[in-house]
């Protein structure tokens, strides 16, 4: 992997930069690959099964909540 696609990836779950020869791959079923910077990021995403978009500590939050269509 060359070192410009190694910088370029970000967390899926809170959406900070990684670190090359950092964080943790995760390879689903479907073929996608998503990339966590840390255990706690793992934890509140598979365990937890949390909405990044709610949580202020990281940069997907929405301010003012999200809008529900019906």
């Amino acid at each position: 992997m060359s070192k410009t696609a190694a910088s370029l990836r970000n967390c899926f779950f809170c959406g900070k930069h990684i670190n090359s020869g950092t964080g943790v791959m995760l390879a689903k079923n479907d073929g996608s690959i998503q990339w966590t910077c840390s255990n706690k990021c793992k934890k509140n995403l598979r365990l937890l099964k949390r909405d990044p978009r709610k949580l202020k500590w990281t940069k997907k939050y929405v301010k003012g909540g999200l809008k529900v269509t019906k």
